[in-house]
């Protein structure tokens, strides 16, 4: 063996050693198309993302806000999204119409609840029953409370329709429910443009804070029981394109339901300059993520019973013409990987 065959080697011996003591990624580095609401639902996006745990786990996540889930499925049907931090009406919506996804982790239970502003809060307070808070509004202002919602076949609006229907057994000329999305929705409830809404956290802490007289008039979990609400939905091309990104961010999502249930001040942070825009205080915030509206989970299981429910109401509402097979529509295994099971 001569000189330079030695150095050669010696040099390639080298560079391998120094490779192979460099930290690696779990996989590849990986870009995902993200869309979500900006809502406090999807505060495990909020969490993974400004901790930094995205990137250091070769994750690139490129995020769209939308104003409403109809309107983010539009961005999986056109295939502009991989991801989708969405409520689980839509998801079924779009499943119902080809849209191929899955739904490999939760994110809350019970989220939506119903406020209502002051002559609508006095109303109910004065009332025997849901019902005859709604007939008393009408008589005394000659006309139906306005309730806004998101649009129809979100899960707010699934919610307070079945709330109306099932639970409340609300007279249908005693309420007039309006469709907008959050930011509008918010606005229209401080200026007083509608009476109440069935809508989800931060903007009721939010109203509250602002208006004395604002109240809850339908807690949290009394609306629909064990509301599903916020998951996280992949599309199926994601999934065979980069299943091993999918895998890690699932993991990176049951991460952060853990860390923001144990770190509410921290989460509030990270919350608030997520979606805040300097428009909510932290300490609204940090109230928001301790209200009985946000109940943070991330094992799908946990709403696949319930969502079964919400999709045979959707049906009677006209919503889902073709119905989903719902144990289809959920994939497991990521979160069984993730937690052992």
């Amino acid at each position: 063996m001569n000189r330079r065959h030695l150095l050669t080697t010696a040099a390639t011996l080298g560079a391998a050693a120094a490779a192979l003591s460099l930290p690696l990624p779990a996989h590849a580095a990986a870009t995902l198309r993200v869309g979500y609401i900006p809502i406090i639902p999807m505060t495990q996006l909020y969490v993974l993302m400004g901790e930094g745990w995205a990137k250091e786990a070769g994750l690139t996540l490129q995020t769209t806000s939308f104003q409403s889930g109809p309107a983010m499925i539009q961005g999986l049907a056109s295939g502009t999204l991989d991801v989708a931090y969405v409520g689980i009406g839509p998801a079924m919506i779009a499943r119902s119409k080809g849209v191929k996804l899955k739904v490999v982790a939760a994110n809350v239970i019970d989220q939506v609840a119903l406020i209502g502003r002051g002559p609508l809060s006095k109303a109910m307070a004065a009332a025997a029953s849901p019902a005859e808070g709604f007939k008393a509004f009408r008589a005394a202002h000659g006309r139906p409370a306005k309730i806004g919602s998101l649009p129809a076949g979100s899960v707010p609006d699934t919610v307070l329709r079945y709330w109306m229907l099932e639970i409340a057994h609300i007279a249908a000329d005693d309420i007039e429910i309006v469709g907008m999305g959050e930011q509008p929705l918010q606005q229209a409830l401080l200026s007083g443009a509608v009476d109440g809404s069935s809508i989800l956290e931060p903007t009721l802490t939010l109203v509250q804070s602002r208006l004395p007289d604002a109240t809850i008039v339908a807690k949290a979990g009394t609306m629909f029981p064990r509301q599903p609400g916020a998951v996280l939905v992949v599309t199926e091309e994601a999934i065979a394109r980069d299943r091993a990104a999918i895998a890690e961010l699932v993991k990176l999502h049951i991460r952060a339901t853990a860390f923001a249930t144990a770190n509410r001040d921290r989460t509030a942070e990270l919350v608030t300059a997520a979606i805040g825009k300097g428009l909510v205080e932290q300490d609204v915030m940090r109230a928001a993520l301790s209200s009985d509206a946000t109940t943070l989970v991330d094992d799908p299981r946990v709403v696949l019973e319930s969502t079964k429910q919400m999709q045979a109401f959707q049906q009677r509402l006209g919503q889902i013409t073709d119905p989903v097979d719902v144990d289809a529509l959920f994939d497991f295994s990521f979160h069984d990987a993730a937690t052992g099971k």
